[in-house]
């Protein structure tokens, strides 16, 4: 199996994101990566997948997305060239718009029916070959040095030639957020499980009688990390899915379907997932990365000073 082509779902108003998502994408919202250099969103999802050995990306957005994303990737280019002329620094992050322009391609879902229909937008350019899905408001932070989230994911996929989803060890009062599922821990393995049981943000009580995986710790579940590599198969099955309400097709279906067609695995990721939907997500995320990254000190002194500024003026944290 190869895996050279990503689908990003990003075709999401962002409604919790409000107002900062009323006017511009919110993949289109700007993150300081380890780099150091402020990046949109989804140029950090995208950097992700070329990093872990994807060719071609698919970009899955709401109508007339797609010619923004353009203008504004094209805007990005020529205000580092303009801006910082001859700066080596901005030359390579030029360089690097031009051959992430060079490999995005668009999907057009032109209304809002659900996950699993955005993912379907994305036949045509999938073409028939497995290929990495990852979330459009999802950005991942690797705990090995050298190995990106999602080349994990595409290493295991590629070994053992069949789908296979990134999962996390989730807390037991966590797992309602989550698509949470229950498998087998391969015998030659000790992060991956053959799919038995999913189940959409399931309660514990469910969980408990439906999705317990055996070795991990008590209270614990697997859930969904955000990102997955499917094979080309999951196209017929999101269509053949009953919608679990009228214009609604979510993945999750599918998936199920896919686990009892197929060997489908679960890798339990080294790494963390920061989902900027959130109230404080993007700023969670904006923190880790810039720990994880070049201005790591510079951003500790920051906060240390703050934190003393605020407790002077006596304004430390709520209780």
């Amino acid at each position: 199996m190869h895996v050279r082509k990503a689908v990003i779902s990003a075709a999401g108003r962002g409604a919790r994101l409000y107002p900062s998502a009323d006017t511009v994408q919110k993949a289109m919202l700007p993150v300081v990566d380890r780099d150091g250099l402020a990046k949109p969103v989804i140029q950090i999802i995208a950097e992700e997948a070329l990093e872990s050995g994807i060719e071609e990306i698919c970009i899955v957005t709401a109508p007339g997305d797609a010619q923004g994303y353009e203008r504004q990737f094209s805007a990005l280019r020529e205000n580092l060239l303009r801006t910082y002329e001859g700066a080596a620094w901005a030359e390579s992050g030029a360089r690097r718009i031009d051959d992430l322009i060079g490999r995005i391609r668009f999907a057009e879902q032109r209304e809002p029916l659900g996950y699993g229909h955005a993912v379907g937008c994305a036949e045509e350019f999938v073409g028939g070959e497995p290929f990495l899905l990852l979330l459009g408001d999802h950005l991942y932070i690797s705990h090995l040095s050298g190995r990106r989230c999602a080349q994990q994911l595409i290493e295991l996929a590629t070994r053992r030639e069949c789908a296979v989803a990134a999962v996390q060890s989730t807390r037991e009062h966590l797992i309602g957020r989550y698509g949470t599922l229950s498998g087998r821990r391969l015998p030659d393995s000790a992060n991956a499980y053959r799919i038995e049981a999913i189940v959409e943000k399931p309660s514990v009580s469910r969980a408990e009688i439906e999705l317990q995986t055996p070795g991990l710790r008590v209270g614990h579940y697997l859930c969904f990390f955000g990102m997955h590599v499917l094979t080309p198969a999951i196209f017929g099955l999101i269509r053949e899915s009953v919608p679990s309400q009228p214009g609604e097709i979510h993945l999750t279906p599918a998936l199920q379907e896919l686990a009892r067609r197929e060997t489908y695995l679960a890798l339990e990721i080294e790494g963390t997932r920061y989902d900027i939907r959130g109230k404080f997500g993007l700023l969670q995320a904006q923190i880790a990365f810039a720990m994880s990254g070049s201005d790591r000190d510079h951003l500790l002194t920051t906060v240390v000073d703050t934190l003393a500024e605020s407790a002077a003026r006596g304004q430390g944290p709520a209780r």
